[in-house]
């Protein structure tokens, strides 16, 4: 595996992950056009580690005011001073990260009549096996249609606060999250790990609008979910994969200028996506979604066909 791959790699990594559109759906495009089916997942997942060090710095200030928000809540249980109703908004989202994150211990569950199998090893499947790349194709259209859903939302949310005369400076919507807000968005995120193409940023973001969230404060909260998600990704894949000696001391270099370049653009694609945002250009990301899901649909179905990748001319890899 050569460096010039991976750099690309870490360039669709870090500019896709924090766009609603699927990092993983985008590295496995690459990976299926390249032909590459070795360490695919193990790849996507410490690419990742690029993007969590660019999130840690674009979003340092609320990082540090989430860990006063720590000691201010353990402070106030000590004291008996804490009410779950007053929390401040930082107390509130702290709280509510935590809770949202319970759903994805799912993804470690053996799943019925599975052979022991669980979400995560189902997800290493669909991504490093050519065969599937049409669960990729189909997961995108689902993330286009999905944006949809949130824009409508959004839109009827901002007439809701406008008829109600009611004008915020910080835009329309709640900024306090509750139980099943995040519940749900865990939910979703849950589901985004599984099926490379479903994009976790957009299935996060478009469940908090359609709760009625503030689309700012749910993009954050979307932006934040991924904090713990990848740490813990990157811990259990890179451990298995270490333990397994699997992986060879040759990657290890490219790997990292790979992490490195996904960092730099990672924090690029996050300051795009919040100009986008304010302008309310996201119909641009519902269409590129939907087309290129289609397109890769297509492919996918033609492929299948033909059990033959066009792009390589290699048979198709099916576990």
């Amino acid at each position: 595996m050569n460096i010039f791959y991976l750099i690309i790699q870490g360039i669709v990594q870090g500019l896709t992950e924090f766009l609603p559109i699927s990092s993983s759906g985008h590295l496995v495009i690459v990976q299926h056009i390249a032909g590459n089916n070795n360490n695919n997942f193990f790849i996507n997942i410490m690419l990742h580690m690029g993007a969590l060090l660019a999130l840690t710095i674009a979003y340092r200030k609320l990082i540090i005011r989430l860990f006063h928000a720590v000691f201010t809540i353990i402070g106030d249980m000590i004291m008996g001073r804490f009410h779950w109703t007053e929390m401040k908004e930082d107390e509130n989202l702290l709280v509510m990260l935590l809770i949202g994150f319970l759903p994805l211990l799912l993804l470690f569950v053996p799943l019925p009549f599975s052979g022991g199998l669980n979400a995560i090893n189902i997800a290493e499947i669909l991504t490093n096996n050519n065969a599937y790349f049409i669960i990729t194709g189909i997961s995108m259209v689902v993330t286009g249609v999905m944006l949809v859903l949130g824009y409508l939302s959004n839109d009827m949310t901002e007439k809701l606060y406008k008829k109600r005369g009611i004008v915020r400076k910080k835009g329309a919507g709640r900024r306090f999250l509750n139980v099943i807000d995040v519940l749900s968005m865990g939910i979703a995120q849950m589901f985004s790990a599984i099926f490379p193409g479903l994009s976790r940023l957009a299935s996060v973001f478009v469940i908090g609008e359609m709760r009625g969230i503030n689309k700012q404060k749910a993009l954050d909260y979307a932006f934040l979910t991924a904090i713990p998600t990848i740490t813990v990704a990157v811990v259990m894949e890179g451990r298995r994969a270490f333990l397994s000696e699997n992986i060879q001391s040759e990657i290890m270099l490219p790997l990292i200028l790979g992490i490195v370049i996904s960092a730099v653009t990672g924090l690029f694609a996050i300051s795009f996506f919040k100009w986008i945002l304010k302008k309310k250009n996201i119909v641009l990301f519902i269409v590129y979604g939907l087309v290129v899901g289609i397109v890769i649909t297509v492919i996918s179905v033609t492929e299948l066909k033909s059990g033959i990748n066009l792009f390589t001319g290699k048979y198709l890899v099916f576990l």
